[in-house]
């Protein structure tokens, strides 16, 4: 089957009834879309169709985690203490994500890191920002100052990390 428009088609997207001509530019030739918009502290995908599958944590040392997002399960946001992250795969994961401002929409308004961006699984990777950064940045938009991994492999031992390291985060 050919996608193709007929000879008629097409010149009925150029020519107007009283045959005058018209200008007709694809949207795909007007504005290119990026896939993937960024903001200092995060990158998110602006399709509505495309999912990242994963989600990478820089770390300001170089290194990068992804954890897919399959394993994502109940996550906990207080605005004085950060966002907790449970990945649940071959062992449990807490991620502990520290830093102001990150359920602030950005300034195009429609997504936020926790709302419109985790909660929908639309954040590609989030990373450490250093202090610079996070100055420049200011009231803004969201900052990230540190991004802890853990992992365990019993209840106890996450129970206790919890009470060391987010206690705000105890249930």
């Amino acid at each position: 089957m050919n996608d193709r428009p007929s000879f008629q088609d097409q010149l009925k997207g150029i020519l107007h009834a009283d045959g005058s001509h018209v200008a007709r530019v694809s949207k795909k030739e007007a504005e290119p879309e990026e896939p993937e918009a960024v903001c200092a502290a995060f990158g998110y995908l602006r399709g509505s169709r495309d999912y990242p599958g994963m989600l990478e944590l820089r770390l300001r040392n170089g290194i990068s985690v992804w954890f897919p997002y399959s394993w994502l399960g109940p996550w906990w946001y207080d605005p004085s203490e950060g966002l907790l992250l449970k990945f649940s795969g071959d062992l449990i994961y807490l991620v502990l994500i520290r830093g102001s401002n990150l359920d602030k929409p950005l300034a195009e308004g429609s997504i936020n890191l926790t709302r419109g961006g985790l909660q929908r699984q639309r954040i590609v990777w989030i990373r450490e920002m250093n202090e610079e950064e996070s100055r420049r940045v200011g009231d803004t938009a969201p900052t990230i100052d540190s991004i802890s991994i853990a992992e365990f492999e019993s209840h106890k031992a996450l129970k206790d990390w919890v009470t060391q390291h987010a206690p705000a985060f105890q249930h």
